[in-house]
């Protein structure tokens, strides 16, 4: 039980994490030596960094056909909308579905399909709001086509926000990956938006929280209608 409860507290660290915590636990050290009170903010901020990065294991559901968030965070956007050009996916609108992150969140990303990594295309821009709809066209990201076994491609971006000013992607074209497999993440505050292919309804509804690697996004098997959600 001691494990158990220790475990659901103390998560692994990203490794891009390790060195801001060494920064935030020197600044904590020399705050101490200037106010103790200060000191104890600092301790506050350390401990808010480590969360920031930490990086736990998900239960993904690996039945064929699932398509799993790929960021923990809020749904907040569901519309049609042109994958990024730079992924070649032509100029028809795809459903996107947007997850927002907020600085409380979890940030590794996941991947919400497995596939073969098609294409990855980085592209530097502004850093508005993650929320604000202008942000999947103006804000700096990194848009990433998964093919899957029957050739149809999925479309996952990652979306600095207003505070992030640095994506991480470890996949590279050619590359396998696995349903909720790693593949990247933002640091501090961002968005993930996916495409789904064509009749493919999400299953999530504005405002719902995700779980990366865990929640479902949509199913390619499903011909379910679009949720609707409602608060209670």
């Amino acid at each position: 039980m001691a494990v158990s409860m220790l475990s659901t507290f103390v998560k692994p660290v990203h490794r891009e994490g390790w060195r801001f915590l060494g920064i935030f636990a020197a600044a904590t050290l020399f705050l101490f030596l200037v106010w103790e009170p200060l000191g104890w903010v600092g301790v506050g901020l350390t401990i808010w960094c480590y969360y920031f990065f930490r990086d736990p294991d998900r239960v993904t559901p690996t039945r064929p056909g699932l398509i799993i968030s790929p960021a923990d965070g809020i749904v907040s956007l569901i519309e049609p909308a042109v994958p990024p050009e730079e992924l070649g996916l032509g100029p028809t609108p795809m459903t996107r579905v947007s997850v927002f992150m907020n600085v409380f969140n979890c940030h590794v990303n996941r991947a919400p399909i497995e596939g073969r990594i098609a294409s990855v295309a980085y592209r530097p821009g502004k850093f508005f709001n993650a929320s604000l709809d202008k942000a999947s066209s103006d804000n700096e990201r990194n848009a990433i086509a998964i093919e899957m076994a029957d050739g149809r491609k999925i479309a996952v971006v990652q979306i600095a926000g207003l505070v992030a000013r640095r994506i991480v992607c470890d996949v590279s074209a050619g590359q396998h990956v696995a349903t909720g497999e790693r593949f990247g993440m933002i640091r501090f505050g961002s968005r993930l938006d996916t495409y789904l292919p064509d009749g493919v309804e999400p299953l999530v509804a504005l405002g719902q929280t995700t779980v990366a690697g865990e929640t479902v996004l949509a199913d390619l098997t499903s011909n379910e209608p679009r949720r609707l959600g409602g608060v209670r």
